[in-house]
């Protein structure tokens, strides 16, 4: 029989009637959805950001990560899942209005590629600013190569409200607990070690990318987990994310890098002695081409083992949005943790934008679930375990036999997920108790059959349709992006956002021509001064 622990039905308890009198807030919540430009016929499109949809430099709800084929779509902060729904959707409708022919790929792992120089670097400009994130990209192309950097995925961005930050603080001194002297950031990293404890399970319910394009590997050797299928598919009978998986964005040099989430302090330190410290590889590639000091010779912004912060991938990072001329771990050691960024998502190509209510709403859930959980310090062989369990369930989470390591011991992946589940429905009566209906719960109760059968899983319904009907992952994922494009534009796009989506167009392009105009310095002087300011 399930017993919720003590610690955590003592808080839930004590939330309660707060919540009912609408004392603890909503989670707020961000959504950046990427997706990758194709042509027709499943090919990544080689045409340029269209312009009529704003300039990616200065755009605050359309831009390209790291390739000029790879929309990346930003929403500002909702209260509602719904309204961040609504927005995702218009601004895809909006887009499609000035994408000619092209789709929006909608999974993770890229469409059909023809090699390395297939995947075009996004370019922003000739500002300093610009040509900063164009060399950046550039550097990752030399040290991972183009390919990867064409996955995609969907970014999730949570803050705690600050009634419930109160109604914490309030609780922890009345059971008198010592206060850390910057309480929010101490409890945000305590969310962020129970999620690295937990991630597994987002990784088996939205895990979305079983199966990949040959074309993927290019030229290297075929990975023994990956079977053909087709003539041009090769799909992992039993996993959730290859993108999650060290196909994707995985990394061995950084992998010794070993990031402490324990603590704020640590984690700024431990990540800014790798923008420091360089890596022989990367020196001996060179930071420019030759002797030349042009801005096209240069090909990585420096030879160390992260270029930058935004380098670093995890799937889970503290957050603080940056002054002018501020690195994120200033801002961070400045003014503390303002909203958690969740990374390990895939995009869901059943879904028109990757990503839906229900999702949203077990997210909250879960998020509140981590933060309201105890959630000690992690060990270094506490954290080689929470390594191999995401990496079990990656490669091998619809396998019903899977086991994975919590607490020092060997237990079911399905048996530890329905116990995690009956502690999120208590989560969720919190979360309904502000809503006043059963959302937060059904959402639980829409997911639950996944964890007896993986196949109602997006990596399960992906490898069930494939195998049907016989398909070939690119010809799947093409029929699915063009059903997107049909029901996105069956619907109207609120006028007000339309009007919107049209003015930003305009300003955003004024506002690169303006940065543009306004620079004197040389790129030379201008990362060099921003290096500088970095060290501080």
């Amino acid at each position: 029989m399930f017993t919720l622990s003590e610690q955590l039905a003592s808080v839930i308890a004590r939330l309660k009637r707060p919540a009912r009198q609408g004392r603890i807030g909503r989670l707020n919540r961000g959504v950046e959805k990427e997706g990758l430009r194709v042509e027709r016929n499943g090919d990544i499109a080689q045409t340029p950001h269209p312009e009529a949809l704003g300039s990616k430099l200065s755009h605050p709800h359309i831009t390209t990560d790291y390739s000029e084929a790879l929309l990346e779509f930003v929403t500002p902060v909702y209260s509602r899942p719904r309204d961040a729904m609504a927005f995702l959707e218009d601004v895809h409708r909006f887009s499609y209005r000035h994408l000619g022919g092209e789709l929006i790929w909608p999974a993770s792992m890229p469409c059909r590629l023809e090699g390395n120089d297939s995947v075009p670097i996004a370019d922003y400009g000739s500002s300093n600013s610009g040509l900063m994130k164009h060399v950046y990209r550039k550097g990752l192309d030399v040290r991972y190569g183009r390919i990867m950097q064409a996955i995609a995925g969907i970014h999730y961005n949570v803050s705690v409200p600050d009634k419930l930050w109160a109604l914490l603080e309030q609780l922890d001194r009345e059971d008198g607990k010592t206060l850390p002297k910057d309480y929010r950031s101490a409890r945000y990293f305590g969310l962020i070690r129970q999620f690295r404890r937990n991630s597994w399970l987002l990784l088996y319910l939205f895990g979305a990318s079983p199966a990949i394009d040959k074309s993927f590997l290019e030229d290297r050797k075929v990975p023994e987990k990956l079977k053909p299928h087709g003539r041009e598919t090769l799909l992992s009978r039993y996993a959730t994310s290859l993108r999650m998986s060290d196909m994707g964005y995985q990394n061995k040099v950084q992998a010794q890098i070993k990031i402490c989430f324990n603590s704020l302090s640590n984690y700024v330190n431990t990540l800014r002695n790798a923008i420091a410290t360089p890596w022989p590889d990367y020196q001996a590639l060179g930071v420019k081409e030759g002797q030349g000091n042009a801005r096209e010779d240069w090909q990585q912004l420096n030879a160390n083992i992260l270029q930058i912060e935004n380098e670093y991938y995890s799937d889970i990072r503290p957050k603080r949005v940056a002054r002018h001329n501020e690195t994120p771990s200033q801002a961070l050691e400045a003014r503390g943790v303002e909203y958690i960024e969740v990374r390990c998502l895939d995009l869901n190509p059943f879904l028109p934008v990757g990503i839906d209510d229900t999702q949203m709403r077990f997210l909250d859930t879960f998020m509140l679930w981590c933060l309201l959980s105890e959630s000690p310090w992690i060990s270094d062989e506490e954290c080689d375990h929470l390594d191999d369990n995401r990496r079990r369930v990656v490669e091998r989470g619809r396998d019903p036999g899977l086991e994975l390591v919590i607490d020092g011991e060997r237990r079911s992946m399905h048996e530890r997920a329905r116990i995690i589940f009956a502690e999120l429905a208590q989560v969720a009566a919190l979360l309904d108790e502000v809503e006043g209906e059963p959302l937060h719960a059904r959402a639980l109760e829409s997911l639950a059959p996944r964890l007896e059968d993986p196949s109602l899983t997006p990596a399960g319904a992906l490898m069930k349709r494939m195998e049907s009907q016989e398909e070939e992952f690119v010809d799947a994922i093409l029929a699915l992006a063009r059903e997107h494009r049909d029901r996105l534009g069956e619907a109207i796009t609120d006028p007000a956002r339309e009007a919107l989506f049209d003015q930003l167009v305009e300003t955003s392009l004024q506002e690169q021509r303006d940065i543009e105009e306004a620079d004197v310095q040389g790129f030379a002087e201008f990362i060099e001064q921003y290096f500088a300011k970095a060290k501080r």
